[in-house]
């Protein structure tokens, strides 16, 4: 009798009644905010109020030491790393732009003229992921639903949506200037749905446009910051750079660039959210959702005005309150508890050279097109050359490899006469063949960060990086990211909502392992070029 009950027992388990699915949330929620140094959760902590910043440190699970594994670190890269779970080297997106040697000119990350704009007429709807060699934890979810669910990715800049979005996303929104609204790509579709053109007719970015920037609080008080309208500071785009920001005035294309860089623009971001979630019902099916947004308003800010800026502090504390608006939305929406959010950046920011300066800091700046022209015109009177060098960009440089060739000139000489110039420029710390990194005298931290970021097909032959606070960018004002050091490469990481117990991580752990994690807690394959792990304190 036992053993019939036994056996009895064992072929009932096998029946789809006693199958246990694997416990999901009914939607997820990746937020990056663009151009976000760790150090901004804490930074401003005194003004923030008790349901922003302070409740996701609060609920949530903050990973404290989350650095960016590969070089350099920009806002392409930084997404899909997030979404991918994987490296330049192997996911293919080495930076916003980069030397294409098969067309003989620069690649846009997410460029395909094979697509037209849905919404607008300008090549700014010509885009896709289409360059993106690996696949997303997005894509991964959509597979294990067997496309069931719905991923949803927004955000104002193109590649903020679209890489997130991964290849098999439903639909990808971003901004555009001349629409003055929402637009996305004939790869995701034909037409605009109905409620996007409706958020469009609202024309919101005139509507905050009419009510200038002027500082939260009176701006005497914000003492986190360098006082109004340093020298190193830009503008705005349209005005001065100083408070109040007059917009109202503003009309046509400079309008919109105002606009975006303005705290309005994370602002209008987080409405669309919002209304995606509505109208498209993400996570009321029965299926987990995944809603990808990121905010790009942070970053615009921060290259013109600079970590230490009021500006960038306004933009912290109106930020603080837009996400205590959308936890309170996502909360009565979906259900508190019943959603996984993740917050985290594609990448940090130096000081601008100018402050720094000004604190007896060391820092400077290096214009990269006198750079280039000086490197060429050296290189070139040494091996009989007109311009050996193609390109320079991403503190990489691109030999003419056709005309050396051509020449018969000895390419490895040209390679190390190149480094040995660099090295004489100020500022700079090392200059290294990308062909033989084995050889490259470099920290192994770093060397691991060159080696990630080394793409066989699209990234130059020689990377050069400069001294901490120093980097390559034209003009005397405004800051801009790219190296491997703390203030670029650290990031936050918090994990909140569905199955998150409040607590800190302060062991080292790294953006590849986002999408890892968010995998393991789905119980889903990781991306196909995942090179990440699953952080055992969130899983457990």
């Amino acid at each position: 009798m036992k053993r019939w009950l036994t056996a009895l027992f064992f072929l009932l388990s096998l029946t789809p009644s006693f199958a246990q699915a694997p416990e999901r949330p009914a939607l997820v929620v990746g937020l990056v905010v663009d151009q976000m140094r760790w150090d901004y959760l804490y930074r401003y902590a005194d003004r923030y109020g008790n349901d922003g910043f302070r409740r996701l440190l609060r609920e949530g699970f903050s990973c404290e030491n989350t650095f960016i594994p590969y070089t350099p670190t920009y806002t392409a890269p930084g997404h899909t790393c997030v979404y991918t779970g994987s490296v330049p080297s192997l996911h293919g997106i080495i930076s916003n732009t980069w030397w294409d040697r098969s067309v003989d000119t620069t690649m846009y990350c997410t460029e395909d003229k094979t697509v037209r704009g849905v919404g607008t007429n300008t090549v700014w709807g010509q885009m896709s992921p289409k360059n993106l060699w690996a696949n997303t934890i997005t894509d991964e979810l959509r597979l294990a639903t067997n496309f069931r669910n719905k991923t949803i990715a927004i955000a104002l800049k193109d590649r903020g949506a679209i890489l997130p979005g991964g290849h098999t996303a439903n639909q990808a929104y971003w901004f555009d200037n001349s629409a003055r609204g929402w637009i996305t790509s004939t790869y995701y579709g034909s037409s605009m749905p109905a409620w996007v053109m409706k958020f469009n007719a609202r024309a919101l970015p005139d509507a905050y446009l009419k009510n200038n920037w002027n500082t939260l609080y009176p701006v005497s008080t914000y003492s986190q910051s360098s006082a109004d309208a340093q020298r190193w500071e830009g503008v705005q785009p349209g005005g001065g750079n100083t408070f109040p920001h007059i917009m109202d005035t503003l009309k046509g294309n400079v309008s919109m660039d105002a606009f975006r860089t303005s705290p309005w623009g994370n602002t209008y971001t987080l409405e669309f959210a919002k209304a995606a979630v509505s109208a498209e019902q993400l996570g009321k099916g029965a299926f987990t959702d995944f809603l990808t947004v990121s905010l790009s308003s942070t970053d615009y800010i921060g290259h013109a005005f600079g970590p230490n800026s009021i500006e960038a502090e306004d933009c912290f504390l109106r930020l603080d309150r837009e996400i205590a608006s959308f936890l309170k939305f996502l909360d009565a929406s979906v259900g508190k508890g019943k959603y996984l959010l993740f917050l985290t950046a594609d990448h940090g920011a130096a000081h601008s050279p100018g402050f720094a300066e000004a604190h007896k800091l060391p820092a400077g700046r290096v214009d990269d097109r006198a750079l280039m022209d000086s490197l060429n015109q050296a290189t070139g009177r040494a091996f009989g050359l007109r311009r050996p060098i193609k390109s320079l960009i991403n503190y990489q440089v691109y030999l003419d490899n056709d005309a050396i060739r051509k020449a018969g000139a000895d390419r490895a000489a040209i390679k190390n006469f190149i480094m040995s110039e660099l090295m004489r420029q100020p500022g700079m710390s090392k200059a290294v063949d990308l062909e033989n990194l084995t050889t490259a005298t470099l920290p192994p931290r770093i060397a691991d960060m060159v080696m990630n970021g080394y793409n066989q097909k699209r990234s130059g032959d020689i990377q050069f990086m400069f001294k901490p606070g120093w980097f390559d960018w034209g003009g005397n004002t405004g800051t801009t990211h790219g190296a491997p050091y703390p203030y670029d490469a650290h990031i936050p990481l918090v994990f909140f909502g569905w199955k998150q117990q409040p607590g800190r991580l302060v062991r080292e752990v790294y953006m590849t392992d986002i999408a890892a994690t968010i995998a393991a807690l789905l119980h889903i394959q990781m991306p196909n070029a995942c090179v990440g792990k699953p952080i055992e304190e969130v899983v457990r």
